[in-house]
C-alpha cells in the first residue's frame, strides 16, 4: 500500500484545487490528434467534485447551441494544463444536479461577492 501511496504523491498537482462547486470555470486541456498536440478550452459551471486522492474528479457543465453539454475531468491528470476561475458562485449544496432541469436565467447560480471589513 504505500508503494501505491508514493507514486500517487509523485503524480499529484500542487494547488491544483483552487475553484468549488458553483464556480465558473474554464479548463485547459489537452487534446492530441494524431501527432498534433493542442489545448482546447472547455468553459462551463462546476456542477460537482468527487473526491478520491488522485483519482479525484470534477463535472463541468455548459450550454453548447442550445444543448447541455458536461465532462467529467480528471483533476491530477497530466492532460490538465491549468484551471482558471472566471466567477464564484452562491450556493449551498455540494452537488448542482437539479441545474441540468432548468432552463434559460433560472440555470444561473449567483454570484458570491465578498465584502470588505471596514
Amino acid at each position: 500500500m504505500d508503494v501505491i501511496k508514493a507514486i500517487e504523491s509523485e503524480q499529484m498537482k500542487e494547488n491544483a484545487e483552487n475553484f468549488c462547486v458553483g464556480d465558473t470555470v474554464k479548463v485547459f486541456f489537452k487534446i492530441v490528434e494524431g501527432t498534433n498536440e493542442r489545448v482546447q478550452v472547455f468553459e462551463g459551471l462546476v456542477i460537482a467534485k468527487n473526491n478520491g486522492g488522485i483519482r479525484r474528479t470534477f463535472v463541468v457543465r455548459k450550454i453548447s447551441y442550445g444543448v447541455g453539454v458536461e465532462r467529467i475531468f480528471p483533476l491530477h491528470s497530466p492532460r490538465v494544463e491549468r484551471i482558471e476561475v472566471v466567477r464564484r458562485g452562491r450556493v449551498r449544496r455540494a452537488k448542482l444536479y437539479y441545474i441540468r432541469k432548468k432552463v434559460g436565467k433560472k440555470a444561473k447560480v449567483k454570484e458570491l461577492i465578498h465584502r470588505k471589513n471596514a
